[in-house]
């Protein structure tokens, strides 16, 4: 406060001075006058600092309201300056607002303005407050202040709030959509976010029954739709309303509105108690109790009474109030009338007795079964009492019986009730080959005898069974009756052929001769007959080589039938794999199959083949070895071990053969001697070679590679070796040495002198010399590589001084070798290489050397050096004669004479402000002397720092011997005068007093002393002299002197505080003053009170009385008096008024009664307070708190209370036992950790037969389940449940639960009568309603679930609509009169179901009616179609299919034995043209009449007719027929006895089993074949019925006297793979990556499926000719796969490797047929490949590539390979989609070398005209360099080839203007004939020159031949425009040139047939780019005919810009 009185007080003052002005002085007396100007003088020696900011008046500064600006944050940095450099201080003064920020000084001149407090915009939105600045001066008055405005901006920390409202509506329903309430909500915040928008949710989710908007800041809440109470009476509304933040966060307020919805009368009762079913006993008494329904009011907020009434009913009747049902008469369950079963349906109605008298629907009706009980009275009894049946053996399980009997009664009856009804059926004795069906039946039921165990039927162990079947009741065992079962056993053809070997292991030799035999197969049969070994047949057999073989097929000997074939070639198959089938009952039985394996024998029929057409190595002269070692191979194709397989290898030619030897095993060709290269004789080929290959010479040898086999066969090879010379003469000097002496400053670029050498050797290069400098040339002097002439470097300067060294001699060492190229001259002129290489390679290089030396003499033309001259810094009043420095100049010439003198011109001096001193102010040069000679400067008088501080001496040397002119420089030296310090730090004050409260925040100012010092040194550090007790409590700041609180000082522990401050200043040696600081400690009320005692658990029973002592609660405080005293204070929140405490003594007490259940525990908050008599309202309290948990102690005072179903518990009598019939839950409000709380269930009454148990969960829920089977326990079960609690004494509670078990559907009707599969034969002339049977059905459930109704189903021909079915009776009674002619039998389906719930159940019963009729139709057959199969290569006549029989819509009447059906014949119709097939026409077999080949055709279809003119005369149509049987199929497969078998065909038992075989999901063709043999007695038939008068239109749908049989020929493997090609072709380049797949291997199996499986695989070794690089690639360089034929890379190519590879593949099927091809692969860079682009897509020219590719390679005569294909990429980077690039290599067919892009350029200019034709078809639009394509795509490089570029556009762009303006002049000359080419063409529907698509003329409006897209190079760009990508493009492209009025003057003609002519133009342009340019791939003209027909000038436009 001290500080700020004095600033004030001084303010003004500075303020004054500023203004001073010596006039006013003048005024006063001479004594004041005296003082002014001594304080005027102190004034202008301190001037007042400033706040830097800018030129601004007042801080503004913004800020986010806090937590968004945080406290304590960095907000704000504070600047300022003082003109005097003082030290500057920052602060503010106290108020209100300046509380809000903290100043920190941070030394210098800024300050750091930190957040103090937080910041809230609502509480205060801004803060003003004064700065202030002081530089410390106090005694000078220099204070200055600064407006600081901080203004708060608003964040959205607000969240909005509701305004009291209406939480509780309640609505009638039926309400209309209208305003129910306002909503309003308030926010704090400001702008968006204090802008509320409201939004509505449902808690239930029903959001579109209400909605809430936004209006003037309020919700205005809206009902949507009416209300209905009955499905919702309670909605749960929450209304959101959100601020309108429009970034952050997003608050929200909430508010609960609970809609409460009123009912009204509008809903009808609702049935809650209906007991389904219930039973009575027939002889229960009048006015028994049935059952009883209840029902109550829909409008559960209305519940009006109800009443009861039952339809009229005469033994049952309802009681009106209770809805009890009771018996009005004596009850007959045989009494039919309405009941089923026993069961009586009762229909009751529940009405509503309103009592307002509305109209609202007030009824409902509900339905219940009474069943009436049965006795039992009737025995089960069979049908027939003999049985007897026929049965195949083998015959499968479940194979029913026929019964040989006609009109067999298999079924058996017993009509009582349930269990009465209900029989069981077995066999006696038991066995295990046959079983009745069903085991168990009710009442009636078909049964059905089939075989159980078919392993044991077996005709060979018996023939015939007999045993007994009985039906038996269930209940009653003595109630039963028996029937005699007699069954024969048919014998079958059941055992197969067996072969004495599974597999037979032969062998033959190659090239073996015809009739060979190659083995015998044999196989037996342990049948009898021609079902045993007699009737064993040997045939189809099967395999690679099967056609070239001759199976007999009695004795099984195979044969060789064809010879001259490879497949007895064993080295393309060594193994062949065969297939025999053996096959019983002469040919057409039981077949097994054996495999034959036929392994080839080798003979030596191979000559040894070398894996390389040549070989070449290279030798060094002088070598023994070759540089790569040289070793043949050759391999022979016969078998590997053998002597035809062994080779030895001889050298045979030539003319040095002698010196060369080689190993004859392993082929390693290696030399006797070296060879000299100058003695190889030269032949005129050898001439030749070295000018090709310069240093070398050819050595030719042939070479003979032969096996050992008989007959020997060999093959020779020629090897080239290439002798290469070495260099061995080195170049020899005419000269050893050489000297010579050159001036220092001789030019760069002049000749000093030259050397000479010669070299002996007699070859270019090794001869050639070459001159370079090897050593000290010191990149001084080159030499001419050439010439040998020495000169001095361009730019090099001899200069002795300028060298490392002062080098004046050099010596040069000159080396000479072979001739360089132009690059290595330029390293050698320009770097001077210190290696000497001659035109060896490796160590054989030679040269040789001469010396140089060269003398440099020495010139005076430098100028002198003066050293670096450093500071002087020399203190005030240093001695005179005091040397301060020694000045030292240099000169690099050898004669320099060097004098130092002052230049005064050029020094300076400046004053410790910086002013500048002039010489006549103060001679501060007279203060120093220099030396002229050595350099010396001394002091010569004494310097005064206040007067000068900084000097800057000008210093010259001048050189007195220079050559040429003056050599003068200058130099500066400065000199700094240095200060002393002789004066002590002084304080503003003697001493300081200050006062502080005690707890003081650390950092709070106690004082602030201050020192200064008159010296220099004016940085002053303060520190303190304190007692060690005091130093932890006050920090001094060193810097600013200021002392505050570094911790709690404690008025209790300190009063008061001294200490010293010492001020040190920086002067060396530092000087220092103390000052003496006394401190005075305020107390103030600082300790809380504090509880004795810890935290504690109190315990009190809920029965406590009021003001029983719980505790004592005890605290103290620290201070005395007042401030000491305790106030016991409790909280009444926590209390809730069951407690309270004493104030004074802390006693608590009850104050109100407890209760456990209501609150069990109460945490009260205690609160002690000091000084509360005097403080508590000033707020001078302090306080403290505790909190005491109190348990209640719970006493058992509730009793349980039991939640149980309110209605009865429904469940069916198949109600599992694990599953819960109901939940019981209770609770207990007391507590539930003691007993009192805990639960215990019983079931104590209604559970006598123990059908329930209860299982309890826990201690408050429990289970109800059944513990028995409730089946037949259906009724009404109340149960009487326990409840009582675990507390002394107990509570109990007693409820009762109904539990309803009801009956279950679980029986369906079963039909009585009549039997399943029953056919009914009725005259076709029945009349309409003529009842045709009456059906019946039984079911053993109760009730609604045994009524049962019929009704027939829909079958696909429609003969339900024939008949009608009475619902309720069963009758089937005819509907419509019977066609037989239309429809001979109808197959009905009569359902019988029952009336269940909630499941109805049905049994359905198939009959079939027959209808007869007279014979007046064809034979027909049933199916359209059928496939059958046969093998390809089989023998004719081996497979045999029978082809389905026919049925006769007339067919006769069965029942009569002497009638049999006609003879049908088949006849093929159509398709079997070509002879292949033969159908018998009487057995319907079709048989293979000539061999098949499914590679030739896979698939016939032929047209078979059917017909009863069999073209016999014996047999003429209408003629005697043969009768045969007839079944009468009732669902037992019944055998149907025929006694004309013999001679008879039963054609439609086989129709009938054909008919139903499609409709099996398992059916296949192969179960119509038949192997019948069918043989003809007489011979055969000379003639074919006319089949022209069969059948009139084979083909004809509707004709179902013909039958489509599809034939498939079934493959089998006999077709070797195919390769595509026998050589492949492909390419890698050098920057291929590991792994990459790029190129294929294709072969072709004409096979299918797994024959036609292909497998891939590489044989022999993988061969490098003319390789170089590939001597690190160890393994197999290439992998083939062996599924998809794909090569792989397997290795990392680098670059320089050359050379290309080869080696065989071979592609083999699964029975080993293979084929073999050879695969060249060539090693390429990435610029040998050439780009072809294409107009194509990648898919199209994918397809067309391989025509490119090898009419491209026939054409070229080279070989082409494909590398990629991918999308066009423009030079922009874009991709073209409508074009596509092909990658592709050329390669030499004689050497296989790599053509570069040059020449396949070349190669294709040459050959344009040939491949003119494949350009124009594909559409090739460029051809060029792949690596050219790939550098224009990357970019343009700047540099001067850009700027010539860019002149040489601007120069081709001016001659195109020109260009096109001559074309402009010249198109108004042919633009007429244009026209006219035009129209001819669009007029083209007239002329045949459309129908040409080679006439050039007519394909586009061009007339040159290169009219065709992509062909004329001229317009191959212009293709890019794309025309015809949209018409809107086009439309507006018009001119007075185009051909519009031309165009339509000829389409517009005539008057009617214009429009067909434009349509015709139409089609024939489409013809015309059909023929043309393929221009549909890119844009489909047919879609857009109707745009072009409405608008002609379009197509004249388009056809007008085609090539533009």
């Amino acid at each position: 406060m001290h500080n700020e009185l004095q600033t004030e007080h001084h303010y003004r003052k500075v303020r004054l001075k500023g203004r001073w002005n010596f006039s006013q002085a003048l005024s006063v007396n001479i004594g004041k006058f005296v003082i002014l100007t001594t304080l005027i003088c102190a004034v202008s020696s301190n001037r007042p600092p400033r706040f830097a900011i800018d030129g601004q008046s007042e801080i503004v500064l913004r800020l986010k309201e806090s937590p968004e600006t945080k406290v304590g944050s960095l907000i704000y940095t504070l600047k300022g300056y003082d003109p005097d450099n003082d030290p500057l201080t920052f602060g503010k003064r106290n108020s209100h607002d300046s509380e809000i920020i903290r100043i920190e000084n941070t030394g210098g001149n800024e300050a750091k303005v930190y957040l103090a407090k937080e910041l809230d915009r609502e509480s205060q939105d801004e803060y003003a407050i004064v700065l202030t600045l002081t530089d410390s001066h106090y005694s000078d008055h220099n204070y200055v202040t600064q407006s600081f405005l901080l203004l708060v901006e608003d964040i959205n920390d607000n969240s909005p709030i509701f305004l009291p409202y209406q939480n509780a509506i309640e609505i009638p329903e039926g309400t209309e959509p209208t305003v129910i309430s306002t909503l309003e909500a308030t926010d704090a915040d400001e702008g968006a976010y204090g802008q509320v928008v409201y939004y509505l949710q449902e808690l239930d989710g029903d959001n579109d029954v209400f909605s809430i908007s936004t209006h003037q800041g309020k919700g205005v809440l809206r009902l949507q739709k009416e209300l209905d109470y009955e499905t919702k009476s309670l909605y749960q509304l929450r209304v959101l309303a959100v601020d309108r933040a429009n970034q952050g966060p997003v608050n929200t307020g909430t508010a609960a509105i609970l809609v409460k919805v009123k009912d009204i009368e509008d809903q009808p009762p609702e049935f809650v108690e209906v007991q389904a079913v219930a039973r009575i006993a027939e002889d229960a008494p009048v006015g028994t109790r049935v059952l009883r329904v209840r029902a109550i009011d829909g409008d559960r907020g209305v519940n009006n009474p109800i009443a009861y009434s039952l339809e009229a009913n005469d033994l049952f009747d309802i009681d009106r109030h209770t809805g009890v049902v009771y018996t009005l008469t004596e009850l007959d369950r045989e009494e039919q009338a309405e009941q089923v079963n026993g069961a009586h349906i009762l229909r009751i109605t529940a009405s509503e007795l309103s009592a307002g008298g509305q109209s609202a629907p007030s009824t409902v009706r509900t339905e219940v079964t009474v069943i009436v009980s049965d006795v039992n009275d009737e025995i089960p009894t069979f049908g027939e009492t003999v049985y007897r049946c026929e049965i195949n053996e083998n015959a499968q399980t479940n194979t029913p019986l026929g019964f040989i009997d006609e009109d067999v009664q298999n079924f058996v009856f017993d009509h009582d009730e349930g269990n009465n009804g209900t029989f069981r059926l077995f066999l006696d004795p038991p066995n295990d080959l046959f079983e009745i069906v069903p085991e168990l039946a009710v009442n009636e039921a078909n049964f059905m005898l089939r075989v159980k165990n078919s392993k044991s039927l077996d005709f060979e162990q018996f023939v015939e069974v007999n045993f007994t079947i009985f039906a038996r009741e269930i209940d009653e065992p003595s109630r039963y009756s028996s029937a005699h079962v007699q069954i024969f056993i048919r014998d079958q053809n059941d055992n197969y052929p067996e072969f004495t070997q599974t597999i037979y292991n032969a062998s033959v030799l190659e090239n073996s001769e015809l009739g060979t035999i190659i083995t015998k197969v044999e196989a037996t049969d342990v049948d009898s007959g021609d079902f045993g070994s007699m009737g064993i047949r040997y045939t189809n057999l099967r395999g690679g080589i099967a056609h070239l073989l001759h199976l007999n097929p009695i004795t099984g000997v195979i044969t060789i039938k064809q010879t001259g074939s490879t497949a007895f070639d064993r080295e393309i198959i060594s193994r062949h794999y065969l297939t025999v089938e053996a096959i019983d009952n002469i040919g057409q039985g039981n077949r097994n199959t054996a495999q034959i394996i036929v392994d080839v024998q080798d003979v030596n029929d191979n000559a040894p083949t070398f894996l390389q057409r040549q070989y070449e190595t290279k030798l060094l002269e002088n070598k023994n070895e070759f540089e790569t070692p040289l070793q043949v191979e050759a391999r022979d194709l016969d078998l590997n071990g053998t002597e035809n397989s062994q080779i030895t290898y001889e050298i045979v030619e030539g003319l040095y053969r002698l010196n060369f030897t080689i190993n004859p095993r392993s082929g390693l060709v290696q030399p006797l001697h070296h060879f000299d290269y100058e003695d190889l004789v030269e032949s005129s080929n050898r001439r030749h070679l070295r000018e090709a290959n310069v240093g070398m010479r050819e050595i030719d040898l042939l070479i003979r590679a032969r096996d050992s086999g008989i007959p020997m066969l060999s093959t020779v090879v020629p090897v080239l070796i290439y002798v290469q010379d070495v260099n061995d003469n080195p170049p020899i000097f005419q000269k050893s040495f050489y000297a010579k002496t050159v001036p220092e400053d001789l030019p760069g670029g002049s000749s000093i002198l030259q050397v000479l050498a010669i070299d002996r050797d007699g070859s270019s290069p090794n001869n050639a010399v070459v001159y370079r400098i090897q050593m000290g040339a010191s990149d001084k002097f080159i030499i001419n590589s050439e010439s040998g002439i020495i000169s001095v470097a361009q730019g090099a300067n001899l200069d002795p001084d300028l060298t490392d060294n002062k080098q004046t001699l050099y010596t040069l060492t000159v080396v000479s070798n072979r001739n360089l190229t132009q690059r290595e001259k330029y390293k050698c002129e320009n770097f001077h290489f210190k290696l000497a290489l001659d035109g060896g390679l490796g160590n054989s290089q030679l040269m040789n050397t001469a010396t140089v030396n060269i003398s440099i003499q020495d010139v005076n033309n430098k100028l002198p050096v003066l050293g670096e001259m450093s500071q002087v810094k020399i203190m005030e009043n240093t001695p005179v004669g005091v040397s301060v420095y020694r000045l030292k100049a240099t000169d690099l010439d050898e004669n320099c004479i060097l004098r130092y003198k002052l230049n005064t011109d050029h020094c300076e001096a400046r004053n410790e402000e910086g002013g500048l001193i002039k010489l006549s102010e103060y001679d501060y040069l007279g203060a120093f002397e220099l030396d002229p000679i050595e350099g010396n400067l001394k002091v010569v008088k004494l310097l005064d720092r206040e007067k000068v501080e900084h000097i800057k001496l000008a210093i010259t040397v001048e050189d007195l011997a220079a050559a040429k002119g003056k050599q003068v420089v200058e130099g500066f030296l400065s000199i700094q005068v240095l200060d002393e310090n002789d004066n002590n730090p002084k304080f503003k004050q003697p001493f300081y007093r200050q006062s502080i409260t005690e707890n003081s925040i650390n950092g709070v100012m106690i004082a602030n002393v201050l020192a200064y010092d008159l010296d220099k040194n004016r940085t002053i550090t303060y520190t303190l002299e304190v007692n060690p007790i005091y130093r932890n409590l006050i920090h001094l700041d060193a810097q600013t002197g200021e002392i505050v609180v570094a911790n709690k000082i404690d008025h209790e522990q300190h009063q008061w505080l001294n200490f010293s401050v010492r001020a040190t200043d920086s002067g060396q040696p530092p000087r220092s003053s103390l000052v003496e600081v006394y401190v005075t400690v305020l107390d103030e009320n600082d300790n809380n009170p504090y509880f004795i005692g810890g935290s504690k658990n109190y315990t009190i029973s809920e029965n406590a009385p009021l003001g029983t002592r719980v505790a004592t609660i005890q605290a103290a405080d620290a201070d005395a008096g007042d401030f000491g005293k305790i106030t016991f204070l409790m909280d009444r929140l926590s209390s809730q008024g069951k407690f309270t405490i004493d104030a004074d003594t802390g006693v608590l007490t009850v104050a109100d009664r407890l209760d456990r259940e209501t609150k069990n525990s109460y945490n009260l908050v205690i609160e002690a307070w000091d000084n509360y008599q005097f403080g508590f309202l000033a707020g001078e309290s302090r306080n403290a708190f505790k909190q005491v948990f109190i348990s209640i102690l719970d006493e058992n005072d509730n009793a349980p209370e039991v939640s149980l179903p309110t209605t009865c518990v429904l469940i069916t009598e198949y109600h599992e036992l694990h599953e819960r019939i109901a939940s019981i839950v209770a609770k207990d409000a007391d507590d539930p950790s003691t007993p009192n709380g805990r639960l215990d269930f019983a079931i104590t009454q209604g559970n006598k037969d123990g059908l329930f148990e209860l299982r309890q969960l826990d201690d408050w829920n429990a289970h109800i389940f059944a513990s028995k089977t409730l089946r037949n326990r259906y009724g009404n079960y109340s149960l009487t449940i326990t409840t009582r609690d675990l507390g002394v004494p107990s509570n109990v509670v007693q409820s009762t639960l109904d539990i309803c078990v009801a009956d279950y559907n679980d029986h369906a009707p079963v039909f009585v009568r009549p039997l399943h599969n029953t056919t009914v034969r009725i005259p076709e002339n029945a009349t309409v309603g003529t009842m045709i049977l009456q059906v019946y059905a039984n079911d053993a459930d109760m009730g609604q679930n045994a009524l049962v109704r019929y009704r027939l189903k829909p079958d696909p021909l429609g003969s339900y609509k024939m008949f009608d079915l009475h619902s309720s009776t069963g009758e089937l009674l005819l509907k419509e009169p019977l066609n037989r002619e239309k429809q001979k039998i109808h197959e009905i389906r009569i359902e019988a179901y029952d009336q269940g719930l909630p499941t109805s159940l049905s049994s359905d019963l198939d009959l079939s009616i027959y209808v007869r009729n007279v014979n007046d139709y064809e034979p027909q057959f049933i199916t359209n179609e059928i496939h059958v199969n046969f093998t390809e290569h089989s023998d004719p006549g081996a497979e045999r299919i029978k082809l389905p029989d026919t049925i006769d819509k007339d067919q006769l009447d069965l029942d009569d034995p002497d009638e049999t059906p006609s003879q049908v014949c088949y006849f093929i119709v159509q398709g079997n043209e070509d002879g292949y097939f033969h159908l018998d026409p009487e057995t319907h077999v079709l048989t293979v009449h000539r061999e098949l080949d499914r590679e030739l055709l896979a698939n016939y279809t032929l047209h078979v007719k059917a017909t009863e003119n069999c073209g016999n005369a014996s047999l003429p149509p209408g003629g005697q027929r043969r009768r045969m049987g007839i079944e009468i199929s009732n669902g037992l497969s019944g055998y149907l006895h025929n006694p004309l078998k013999s001679t008879g065909y039963n054609r439609y038992q086989h129709s009938r089993q054909l008919r139903e075989l499609p409709n099996d999901e398992d059916y296949e063709p192969e179960v119509l074949s038949s192997y019948e043999n069918y043989e003809n007695s007489g011979e055969e038939r000379e003639e074919e019925p006319p089949t022209a008068a069969l059948v009139d239109r084979p083909n004809a749908n509707g004709d179902s006297t013909i039958i489509k049989v599809h034939v498939r020929v079934l493959d089998i493997n006999d077709n070797p793979p195919r390769f595509r090609s026998k050589i492949f072709t492909g390419g890698i380049t050098t920057n291929a990556d590991f792994g990459l797949k790029f190129m294929r291997v294709e072969a072709f199996d004409a096979d299918e499926g797994l024959n036609g499986k292909i497998g891939y695989y590489q044989v022999g070794d993988i061969r490098q000719t003319l390789s170089e690089g590939l001597e690190n690639v160890r393994k197999a360089p290439f992998l083939v796969d062996a599924e998809t034929g794909d090569v792989q890379l397997n290795f990392d190519p680098q670059k320089g490797m050359k050379g290309y590879f080869d080696f065989m593949v071979l592609a083999n099927d699964t029975l080993g047929m293979r084929d073999v091809a050879h695969v060249f692969i060539y090693l390429l860079r990435e610029d040998q490949k050439v780009r072809f682009v294409f107009r194509l897509q990648p898919d199209e020219l994918r397809s067309r590539v391989g025509t490119f590719r090898d009419t491209l390679g026939n054409i070229t005569e080279s070989i082409v390979n494909i590398d990629e294909i991918k999308v066009h990429e423009n030079k922009d980077g874009s991709v073209d989609k409508t074009k596509t690039d092909l990658y592709m290599h050329l390669v030499e067919r004689e050497d296989n070398s790599i053509y570069e892009v040059t020449d396949v350029l070349k190669l294709i200019d040459t050959h344009i005209e040939s491949l003119d034709e494949l350009f124009k078809d594909l559409n090739v639009l460029d051809t060029q360099p792949a690596a050219e394509a790939q550098l224009l795509t990357a970019g343009p490089t700047k540099g001067p080839v850009f700027v010539w570029l860019i002149f040489t556009n601007l120069f081709m762009a001016t001659l195109l203007v020109v260009t096109l303006a001559l074309c402009a002049s010249q198109r108004n000359g042919y633009r007429r004939q244009l026209r006219a080419a035009k129209v001819n063409i669009l007029r083209g529907h007239s002329s045949m020159s459309m129908q040409q698509s080679h006439e050039p003329a007519t394909r586009v409006p061009n007339t040159n031949k290169h009219s065709v897209q992509g062909s004329n190079p001229i317009w191959l760009k212009g293709y890019e425009n794309e025309w015809f990508k949209t018409i809107e493009e086009t439309v507006s492209v018009s001119g007075h040139d185009s051909l519009d009025d031309n165009f339509l003057a000829v389409t517009g003609g005539g008057s009617g047939g214009g429009t067909q002519d434009i349509h015709e133009t139409l089609k024939g342009t489409a013809k015309l780019f059909n023929n043309t340019n393929d221009l549909n791939r890119h844009f489909n003209l047919y879609n857009q005919i109707d745009k072009l027909t409405n608008n002609a000038q379009i197509l004249a436009r388009k056809l007008e810009t085609t090539e533009l």
